[in-house]
């Protein structure tokens, strides 16, 4: 198999954009896996978009769980998928199993705010005190 192609720009062929997604690296496939915000997270942190980790709470807007809310337990990369508790289906055996969700159909409630640089700022940068600023006195 030829390698991941990083030049690649866009197509309109859906076979060439079905490719690019199934030859992606972990670090782009983790892109793709970005969730919108919320409107008031949109606003308070300024993006309107963020990849999904685990811990973050997710309420899913489309499809057959749409309403639904709960935090991520696992992402998977591979198969473009995200994991959330509660929201599950029972197999045939009896026992429950998670049910993966397109991140498309989903909005982020409430982020995992545990890694400071995942938001743009380290921890050093929150507590900084402000600079004083001193004027030189104009001579004339």
């Amino acid at each position: 198999m030829r390698p991941f192609s990083s030049a690649w720009k866009s197509s309109k062929s859906p076979r060439k954009q079905r490719k690019y997604r199934l030859r992606a690296p972990l670090h782009l496939r983790r892109r793709m896996l970005a969730v919108h915000l919320a409107k008031d997270l949109r606003q308070k942190h300024r993006m309107r978009s963020i990849s999904v980790r685990v811990g973050d709470r997710i309420k899913v807007i489309k499809g057959d769980f749409a309403g639904s809310e709960g935090k991520v337990e696992r992402v998977d990369m591979k198969d473009y998928r995200i994991f959330i508790t509660g929201i599950e289906r029972s197999k045939k055996d009896g026992t429950k199993a998670l049910v993966g969700i397109a991140p498309a159909s989903m909005v982020m409630i409430e982020l995992n705010t545990e890694d400071q640089r995942r938001l743009g700022r380290s921890p050093a940068q929150e507590k900084k005190p402000e600079k004083i600023q001193i004027h030189k006195e104009q001579k004339g």
